[in-house]
C-alpha cells in the first residue's frame, strides 16, 4: 500500500526557511526547506532530541512545494503582484547584560565551556519572507500516518514556520490524501478562495532538460536534530508558472 500525502498550508505575515546560515546571517530560502517541515512535524508531535530514527524513514519520501501569490484586479483581469521584498531584522545578541544580575547572564553569548564569548555582544542579520503562501505536499510513512495528522491538528508544542516568531495565520494541517495530485487539486482550490495565483513549485528531484527552470542542490535532509544538527543533500527543480 503506497504511502499518504498530507497537505500543509503555510501563511503568515513573516517566513524564514534557512538551509545554509551562519550564527552572524541568518538567510532564508524562498521556499519551505526539507529540514524546515520536518522540524514543524516533530513540534506537532513533541518529539525531541536527535531523532535520528523518524527522520531516517523520511529521508527518502517526497515534497512538493508551490508559491502562491497574491492578485491585484485590472478591470476584470486578475494579475499576480509582485512579490515583497525580503524582510530584513537586525539584533544585537548579549547587549547590555553584563551588569543586570545572575538572569541576565544566560542571555550572554557563551563558549562551549560555558564562559563568556570573546567580543562581548554578536551582531546578527536575519532574513524574512514577507507575506508570502505556500502549499506543502508531502509524503509520509504510512504506518505513522494516524499519528502525524493527529499531532498537527493537536500539536504537543508551538509550531512555527521556520523560526518561533514566524506564527502562522491560517489552519496548516488541511488533509491526508492517496495522492499527491488529490492534495495539490486542494491546493489550487484554497489559493483561488484566497486570491492567490501561483508563482512557482519546487519538486524533489532532477527533471529533464527543458522542463526546469532551475536545479539545485539544497544541504537541507535532516539526518539528525538536537544539538548536534546534521543533514545531507538533495536536488530540487524549480519550475515557474507560466
Amino acid at each position: 500500500m503506497p504511502n499518504p500525502y498530507l497537505l500543509l498550508w503555510f501563511e503568515a505575515p513573516l517566513q524564514s526557511w534557512g538551509s545554509d546560515s551562519k550564527f552572524g546571517r541568518r538567510d532564508t530560502q524562498a521556499f519551505p526547506t526539507k529540514s524546515g517541515v520536518l522540524g514543524l512535524v516533530c513540534s506537532a508531535l513533541g518529539a525531541g532530541g536527535e531523532q535520528r530514527e523518524l527522520l531516517s524513514e523520511f529521508a527518502a519520501l517526497n515534497q512538493t512545494v508551490i508559491s502562491f501569490a497574491r492578485c491585484r484586479h485590472i478591470g476584470e483581469e486578475a494579475v499576480k503582484q509582485e512579490r515583497e521584498p525580503l524582510l530584513r531584522d537586525f539584533h544585537m545578541v548579549g547587549s547590555g547584560y553584563e551588569k543586570q544580575g545572575a538572569w541576565a547572564n544566560m542571555m550572554i553569548p557563551k563558549t562551549a565551556d560555558g564562559k563568556p564569548a570573546a567580543g562581548g555582544s554578536k551582531l546578527t542579520y536575519r532574513y524574512y519572507l514577507q507575506d508570502s503562501a505556500f502549499a506543502v505536499a508531502v509524503e509520509i510513512p504510512i504506518e505513522r500516518a494516524d499519528t502525524i495528522t493527529s499531532a498537527l491538528q493537536n500539536p504537543a508544542w508551538s509550531i512555527y514556520l521556520g523560526r518561533k516568531n514566524c506564527t502562522p495565520t491560517d489552519f496548516v494541517y488541511r488533509g491526508k490524501f492517496d495522492s499527491e495530485a488529490h492534495a495539490l487539486e486542494l491546493a489550487e482550490s484554497i489559493a483561488m478562495q484566497k486570491e492567490r495565483r501561483e508563482d512557482f513549485r519546487v519538486v524533489q528531484g532532477l527533471l529533464s532538460e527543458g522542463e526546469a527552470d532551475e536545479v539545485f542542490t539544497l544541504n537541507d535532509v535532516p539526518v539528525q536534530f538536537g544539538e548536534d544538527k546534521r543533514y545531507r543533500d538533495r536536488q530540487v527543480s524549480l519550475i515557474h508558472a507560466r
